[in-house]
């Protein structure tokens, strides 16, 4: 029979080895994406590339942060968390403000996509540069500010750990901020702005549009759309349980129902984080030509410059060691 000992160590174990696989495929997919939309010149001035290089950004801070949680967690016996009053709040203020902000650039990417591809110049005129960088300011200052107040009233109350306490946070976290901030409103804003700009990009061949603006909208509006439908399936399940965890709570004193609880919680936020993972290979799956873009990024501009790089060192220095000048290369 498995006993509750048996199910804390495959928690754990489970937990390690998947934190690793996200971690290590979730930064080379973020840092591949942030150089391809960043460098090709195609991107440079869009503001919906804008969104997915700062979602691309905050995700691989996020799974850095999630990394360092779980390695010092499952490595530092007793656990941090539950002696450090500082690392106690900071591991659950810092992640949840970088999940605000990266659930924000989603939401603003689905946004932009719908406004960009309108049939109405006006609506077509509020998606800009501008816009995108003060809503990604106003949204990284809202959330810092709204984490900054919870993550202080976190306690460490044994044997339970680094709880919540406060009452009247409890109800916040269960009637706003996971069923509407959480939830709600960012699987309601993202779902909505993809299916209308997915709506807007079927009738761009009634308008008079470049090709080249119209395969890009295609281009963007497919990433994004399939984007969110992975957003929304990976965060419900979390969002659901965590609700239902805050207002029936398991303590440590009924073991075995407290492991099940708890390897129910780990499953449902690892599958959260990886919303934190899965961008650039959404984005590869889906769109042909950002998989030639991805190419060329690697050919033309990796490849070349490693290649250029080799070929200078080889022109200015001599093999003996010396360095030559580049009359002393033509005497030869």
């Amino acid at each position: 029979m498995v006993t509750a000992y048996d199910i804390f160590a495959f928690t754990q174990n489970f937990s390690l080895y998947f934190t690793m696989t996200i971690f290590v495929l979730g930064t080379i997919g973020g840092l591949i994406n942030i150089c391809v939309l960043t460098t090709l010149k195609l991107f440079r001035s869009n503001q919906c590339a804008f969104y997915l290089i700062m979602e691309s950004t905050f995700d691989t801070l996020q799974l850095f942060m999630l990394f360092i949680i779980n390695i010092l967690s499952l490595t530092i016996k007793p656990d941090p968390g539950t002696t450090s009053l500082a690392w106690c709040r900071i591991r659950f203020a810092l992640p949840q403000t970088l999940r605000l902000i990266a659930t924000s650039m989603v939401c603003f990417a689905a946004l932009d996509q719908f406004l960009s591809t309108n049939p109405q110049l006006i609506i077509r005129q509020m998606s800009s540069l501008r816009l995108a960088h003060r809503l990604t300011a106003v949204a990284i200052f809202l959330w810092i500010c709204q984490s900054i107040p919870c993550g202080i009233l976190y306690e460490i109350v044994p044997p339970s750990g680094c709880i919540i306490t406060n009452v009247g946070l409890i109800h916040y976290y269960s009637f706003f901020y996971y069923p509407i901030l959480h939830g709600l409103l960012p699987v309601l804003a993202s779902s909505a702005f993809a299916l209308l700009a997915y709506r807007n990009v079927r009738n761009l061949v009634r308008r008079q549009v470049a090709v080249e603006r119209r395969r890009l909208d295609r281009q963007l509006t497919a990433m994004i759309f399939i984007r969110v439908i992975f957003f929304v399936l990976f965060l419900t399940p979390y969002t659901i349980y965590r609700i239902y965890s805050l207002n029936d709570p398991i303590t440590p004193a009924t073991l075995y129902p407290y492991a099940v609880d708890q390897l129910i919680y780990t499953s449902l936020a690892l599958m959260t984080y990886l919303n934190h993972t899965v961008s650039f290979y959404i984005f590869m799956a889906s769109s042909s030509r950002y998989r030639r873009q991805v190419k060329s990024f690697f050919v033309k501009k990796c490849w070349r410059t490693l290649k250029n790089l080799c070929n200078a060192e080889q022109n200015t220095v001599h093999p003996s060691g010396a360095v030559l000048t580049a009359a002393d290369t033509e005497d030869e």
